[in-house]
């Protein structure tokens, strides 16, 4: 009983960090068909955020700067989202490859300014003193910064949901993304909703580099350890779809757990890879596929 509730409790861990990434590509991949590969340098542009701010407000205040971080780098990773949208993505759109490559590009260039600027060597944020230990359940102790992410994550996808489905700018977004014509002949400024919706999943990456700063050390190739597991994530949950994406980091995290506790790191994600083939193969549109008015 043990094991399991620690299996569980370590893939639930796992599931808030690549959950809490694919929010920001749910907007930008789901809802926009932009396959961008820099989000990954979004996250580490956030998490050197929390990095910088803790070195201005010095070691006392190491939980206030913590807190600051969360906003502070949705910002940073929304203003690098709106630059990389305004210079290249609205010229992409339709091109998905070709968005591919251009992003590829720009990440590559994120890195070695991270380089530049922090060094090559990996960085350490200290964890704020009220996450230290954790909460024991059924003698398995869950620390309290994998809670924490937990909690974010949860309060992310109730701000995320509250705003497609009850803010007018929300159900602009869907507009536009179900049926673009339409809605521009409607009188929405297609291109300022494109420019806002990219804004915010840039900015939720930049959010999840403030949490996975408490995972561990930061680099310059942060983003590239998670970008690709949580693209699997809105793929197998269905394109925009929320709901998907957090039913299937649940069960990606879960099956991750349990794999690689009964073979190895590598088996697990070998034997990861191969499950979601498969299911895609069943349900190419993954779990939740997205309703649309468009005419075919």
């Amino acid at each position: 009983m043990e094991i399991f509730v620690s299996q569980v409790l370590a893939g639930l861990g796992v599931a808030s960090v690549l959950l809490l990434i694919a929010l920001g590509l749910t907007f930008t991949f789901g809802q926009m068909n932009v396959i961008n590969m820099a989000h990954g340098e979004f996250i580490m542009a956030g998490a050197y955020t929390t990095y910088v701010l803790q070195g201005l407000l010095g070691a006392s205040l190491v939980g206030l700067s913590f807190l600051i971080s969360l906003p502070v780098a949705f910002m940073v990773g929304g203003v690098l989202g709106l630059i990389l949208e305004r210079t290249l993505i609205r010229h992409l759109y339709g091109r998905p490859l070709d968005t591919l490559l251009v992003t590829w590009g720009v990440g590559l260039m994120l890195q070695q300014l991270a380089r530049d600027v922090f060094g090559a060597a990996n960085v350490q944020v200290k964890t704020p003193a009220w996450l230290d230990g954790g909460l024991t359940v059924a003698g398995v102790t869950m620390p309290w910064n994998r809670l924490f992410i937990i909690l974010l994550v949860t309060a992310a996808v109730v701000a995320i949901w509250a705003f497609v489905n009850k803010l007018p700018n929300g159900r602009q977004m869907r507009a536009v993304m179900q049926n673009r014509p339409l809605a521009s002949a409607s009188g929405i400024a297609t291109g300022r909703v494109d420019r806002r919706t990219f804004m915010i999943g840039s900015g939720l990456g930049g959010v999840a580099g403030v949490a996975i700063t408490l995972l561990g050390s930061i680099g310059p190739t942060l983003g590239t350890s998670y970008i690709i597991d949580a693209f699997l994530v809105v793929v197998v949950g269905g394109l925009g779809q929320v709901r998907g994406a957090v039913l299937a980091a649940v069960a990606l995290g879960l099956l991750n757990a349990f794999v690689e506790y009964a073979s190895e790191a590598s088996i697990a994600k070998a034997l990861l890879l191969v499950a979601i083939v498969a299911f895609l193969q069943f349900r190419p549109q993954g779990l939740f596929v997205r309703r649309t008015r468009a005419v075919a």
